[in-house]
């Protein structure tokens, strides 16, 4: 049984694949985590290869009672909200807390007592998973992420009018590989992704500890301007993120440019050290985005790692 097995990431695309060889899974709002059962301990693995084991005990305590020895699954855990919807926010703001409820998603199984699933076709892999899953409780954190065959456009137009994130969608025949692969493909309701936050503008209408965070993306190893993030923000998490920031201060931009923004004159810059993730409507023509919204912290990306993301 493997230490570790990176997670297999989807690649963007602006319309879902055709045809019945394809299964459509909605795409949740959450952390994505690597599960490892072995001898009734429980690991979560972040997709960096970080132990967040201690974080989840109502899910580590529901996998503990799976009728199996070994097992390595691959999911989100997620947090609802009171509408019944998968809040990143609300996650943020409940994880490591004692009594959080958690919903894991599962929607692969990679090891199965003694049997590496990784070389075996995607349709069969989630056969295994939904036997592993049947008899689990509806009370239970455990979740079958199902899916759809075929209808990709009909499936996504469906997600988008529940307010749902998006949709993945992924080749039935198609093998684990632990990189960024075409055969999984991610299609968005809305575009949102993760921006490294280098500063942050005081407020000019007296909002407690920032107006605006100052966001950017990895081009070629050189860390380009993509605008600012001046809303989605409570006020505990202005506080928060201020008093973070404050201690990576620094005098300049870590930026390779900036634009003509006389604001920018009054900002707070910092050390690219934290990742955000912000929902937006558009990337405009000079590479800025247009009416994000703050989502929170992203704490299992590393900077270095954030780019634009574009559609294949």
């Amino acid at each position: 049984m493997p230490e570790f097995v990176s997670p297999e990431l989807a690649t963007l695309t602006d319309k879902p694949p055709e045809g019945m060889g394809w299964l459509h899974e909605l795409k949740f709002d959450g952390y994505r985590m690597i599960c490892h059962l072995s001898r009734k301990q429980v690991k979560f693995w972040s997709r960096n290869a970080k132990d967040w084991s201690h974080k989840f005990p109502t899910v580590a305590k529901a996998i503990k009672e799976l009728p199996v020895s070994t097992v390595i699954l691959d999911g989100e855990v997620v947090a609802v909200d009171a509408q019944g919807r998968a809040s990143f926010q609300k996650l943020q703001q409940t994880i490591g807390k004692p009594g959080s409820a958690f919903t894991f998603h599962i929607f692969d199984v990679l090891y199965l007592d003694g049997f590496n699933l990784t070389g075996v076709k995607l349709r069969e892999r989630k056969e295994v998973l939904a036997q592993l899953l049947a008899q689990v409780d509806e009370k239970s954190p455990l979740r079958y992420s199902d899916h759809v065959e075929g209808n990709g456009l009909q499936f996504l137009k469906q997600a988008c009018a529940y307010k749902i994130e998006g949709v993945v969608s992924k080749h039935a025949d198609s093998l684990y590989e632990s990189t960024r692969s075409k055969s999984w493909l991610k299609i968005k309701c809305i575009m949102r992704q993760e921006f490294v936050i280098a500063g942050y503008l005081p407020s000019e209408k007296g909002f407690p500890g920032f107006g605006a965070l100052l966001l950017g993306v990895y081009e070629k190893g050189t860390l380009i301007y993509a605008g600012r993030v001046g809303t989605g923000f409570s006020i505990k998490q202005r506080l928060d993120l201020k008093e973070k920031l404050d201690r990576f201060a620094r005098s300049s931009s870590p930026f390779a440019s900036l634009p003509k923004d006389s604001a920018l004159r009054k900002a707070v810059w910092t050390n690219p050290k934290l990742v955000g993730e912000v929902a937006f409507t558009e990337w405009t023509g000079d590479g800025f985005i247009r009416h994000p919204s703050f989502k929170g912290l992203r704490l299992d990306k590393k900077p270095a790692e954030v780019i634009r993301e574009k559609p294949a």
